[in-house]
């Protein structure tokens, strides 16, 4: 039996069958197609699920090369039909016009309800209006952003000493590693109210829910192409009895710390000076809730706000590095805005970086913006059809298919950017007196747009400004090794496959 189980849970077996399985399907799909909606018109099809999987380390690479030739395409799978698109007309249909007939669905929710429950970004009708009205609240309120400036501003000095300890030293630092973990001791506290602390790694068990989450979220993505996840996980092998090892982990040290606010509010209860700024708090003062749905909700929250900055701010760096003049156009920028000579204390140039200095940072804002463009946080992203419908293009999608818009692919495409669309170019995003300017939301995709578009947009703009600044007001970077090859590894979010290592150095310290 043992021999068995190893068997089946060896990829190579669900490849081969998936492979197998997928060809004897595509003629009766096909034939299907031709006879029950001959009038209709569809998307041509330009692979199957088998070639995702084949590509699988490569994918958005993979899907850009599609989406090259076909704007708008079908991937066959034997459980339904994929859509995927890069035209902004289609994406606008998809995520306003016609917002009702494409949401999460019972796909998307199978797939990421093992890691994010029933939390904003699973859901649909009244669970997602529910979540969606309290959290646009909250992250209107000043006592939140107030909070949280005030915890980023802690979390980059912290950086800023590693950092400087590196630069004098002479030693290599992995920057996406301490980003990301900077980011998750920022979201954590923001979250939960609670010091997490893995960035200076005096936290154990905060490096060990770090580590879950990012395996978490690697193998719930991979549900998407391996399209036996069900029996795996039935029979607790491979892939889906690692998740489950690792979901295991999460929900221990979450529920913990829930039970453990309930508690604290419970005991200072009437207690006027008792009121705390964060997320779990703020909503635990709106009524009581089942900690497994405030599990789901505060888990959503933490994979918006800490891989997704990390992740960016990792590619900024990275862009960094490679174009040295935008480097250094930047933090000129920094410098101008903070009205900064030199600098003799972290802690006092962090407070030079206002938000007033912020808003004078228009390169700086249009070079992250940039990063996004070419290196989107969420490469894809997935809804369900709920009834037939013609999308702008006048190709047919059908009830139950899979309609996915493409942020990373779209980055790409010279029918949208111009046949510079492959460059890292900040000016594009200026006007000819160097302010921002904001591109259509159905073009720009990095943060979704109509009734879903990012609640965290400015709260993410805000966190990744003051640590751009502060990094670039104090160091130069470069690459440790001009000639490695940069790519992502493949998870729900856009992550550098094995980090960045680079060096720094200082910039006007005395």
């Amino acid at each position: 039996m043992p021999s068995f189980m190893a068997f089946l849970s060896h990829p190579y077996f669900f490849a081969a069958l998936s492979a197998s399985l997928t060809l004897l399907v595509v003629q009766l799909l096909f034939r299907k197609l031709n006879k029950r909606h001959s009038r209709k018109k569809y998307h041509p099809v330009a692979g199957t699920i088998f070639n995702q999987m084949l590509n699988f380390n490569r994918l958005h690479h993979y899907m850009t090369d599609l989406a090259a030739k076909h704007r708008t395409y079908r991937l066959l799978n034997p459980f339904r039909y994929e859509v995927y698109t890069t035209e902004p007309t289609n994406v606008e249909y998809i995520l306003k016009t016609n917002f009702e007939n494409y949401g999460k669905g019972l796909y998307n929710y199978h797939n990421l309800k093992d890691l994010l429950g029933d939390g904003i970004f699973t859901v649909d009708g009244e669970k997602w209006r529910e979540q969606r009205k309290i959290s646009s609240h909250e992250f209107s309120t000043k006592m939140l952003r107030d909070f949280s400036i005030s915890i980023f501003r802690k979390n980059v000095v912290k950086l800023v000493n590693i950092v400087s300890e590196a630069a004098t030293s002479n030693s290599t630092l992995e920057i996406q590693d301490l980003l990301m973990k900077s980011t998750l001791d920022s979201i954590f506290q923001v979250a939960f109210g609670t010091e997490l602390d893995s960035m200076c790694g005096s936290s154990q068990e905060g490096k060990i829910f770090a580590d879950a989450f990012d395996t978490s979220s690697a193998l719930t993505l991979y549900r998407y192409v391996d399209v036996f996840w069900k029996i795996k996980k039935f029979l607790n092998i491979g892939s889906e009895a690692k998740l489950r090892k690792t979901t295991e982990i999460l929900n221990e040290f979450v529920f913990k710390l829930i039970n453990t606010r309930i508690l604290q509010m419970q005991i200072s209860k009437g207690d006027s000076g008792s009121k705390r700024g964060d997320i779990l708090s703020r909503f635990l003062q709106v009524k009581e809730y089942d900690p497994t749905y405030l599990r789901d909700i505060i888990l959503n929250f933490v994979i918006a706000g800490k891989d997704t900055t990390a992740a960016t701010l990792s590619w900024f760096m990275y862009m960094l590095c490679k174009y040295p003049e935008v480097q250094e156009k930047a933090a000129e920028e920094v410098k101008e805005a903070t009205n900064t000579k030199r600098i003799s204390s972290y802690n006092e140039f962090v407070y030079s970086v206002t938000d007033e200095a912020l808003e004078r940072m228009n390169y700086l804002h249009a070079a992250i913006t940039e990063t996004l463009r070419l290196y989107p946080a969420v490469p894809v992203d997935a809804k369900i059809c709920f009834s037939d419908d013609t999308l702008p293009d006048g190709y047919s999608v059908n009830k139950g298919d899979m309609v996915s818009y493409q942020p990373y692919a779209m980055g790409r495409m010279k029918f949208i950017w111009g046949d510079d669309a492959e460059d890292f170019r900040p000016e594009r995003w200026l006007d000819e007196n160097g302010i921002f300017k904001p591109e259509s939301p159905f073009k720009f995709t990095a943060f979704q747009a109509g009734p879903r578009i990012c609640l965290g947009k400015e709260f993410a703009y805000r966190q990744m400004k003051i640590f751009a600044a502060v990094l670039l007001g104090c160091f130069r970077f470069k690459l440790k090794d001009e000639k490695k090859n940069v790519t992502y590894k493949t998870m729900i979010n856009l992550h550098i496959d094995e980090g960045l290592e680079i060096k720094a150095f200082n910039r006007y310290r005395d």
